[in-house]
């Protein structure tokens, strides 16, 4: 089975989306630093990547462009609380293909976008 890599800088969020996704059938492994998370990539057993935008080895923006680049061509969405319209438009341009804000409903917003992902 695939997993899921969900890369946030919250210990706390990082345990909540596991927990919401691991309840619907997802098997997900977290990272808190950007680095661990590209070395996890190279085992080729990943479906799925969900990433915020900043750690404590690394901006977001930089591991998404590595990310992006990785030749397995992973799907890649941005679960965030930037509400830029820049940053937004700068990240599709890097290669995510969804971006979710951290609001009241972001669990609504994301498991139709995972189920997609991993139902191709």
């Amino acid at each position: 089975m695939k997993k899921i890599i969900h890369l946030d800088n919250s210990d706390f969020f990082r345990k909540f989306v596991k927990t919401f996704l691991s309840e619907r059938g997802f098997l997900v492994e977290g990272f808190n630093h950007g680095s661990d998370a590209l070395k996890a990539l190279d085992h080729g057993d990943v479906g799925l990547i969900i990433t915020g935008l900043s750690f404590a080895d690394m901006e977001g923006s930089d591991f998404i462009k590595r990310a992006a680049g990785c030749p397995h061509s992973i799907p890649i969405i941005a679960l965030t609380s930037t509400q830029d319209p820049d940053t937004e438009k700068t990240l599709y341009a890097m290669g995510i293909k969804a971006l979710v804000l951290k609001s009241g409903s972001w669990q609504e917003q994301l498991l139709p976008l995972v189920n997609q992902y991993f139902a191709e």
